[in-house]
């Protein structure tokens, strides 16, 4: 069932930026903002806890997860740090999942041997 609530869950939060790029006149990155900002202000409002609880990875994996783990982590650092943990926060929590993408994508360009299109 696990599964099967990742999947529906990821599959809506895919769904609404398909819809965002289709019916507006918003460009990706501008859909990939709000869609990071809106996991973070759901996670200061203390909503997206539980819907991480119920849903999962189809909660933590798109770029909602990305926008409330770097609200989790600023408001760590500051509850700790004081006002710079507000700089530092984000960075510490992000870093591993930014240096994991960065390193997987290294691995696949030597492996698959991208070519630029014209």
């Amino acid at each position: 069932m696990e599964f099967f609530k990742a999947f529906v869950v990821g599959g809506l939060i895919c769904v609404v930026a398909q819809i965002l790029m289709e019916k507006t006149k918003l460009m990706p990155g501008r859909i990939m903002v709000i869609l990071v900002c809106t996991g973070a202000i759901l996670g200061a409002l203390q909503i997206y806890e539980p819907f991480l609880e119920f849903a999962g990875s189809g909660a933590s994996v798109p770029l909602t997860g990305f926008g409330y783990n770097l609200w989790k982590g600023i408001k760590e650092a500051i509850d700790t740090d004081g006002f710079i943990g507000l700089f530092r926060g984000g960075f510490k929590m992000a870093a591993v999942g930014t240096s994991a993408a960065l390193i997987f994508a290294y691995i696949a360009s030597l492996i698959f041997q991208p070519k630029m299109v014209k």
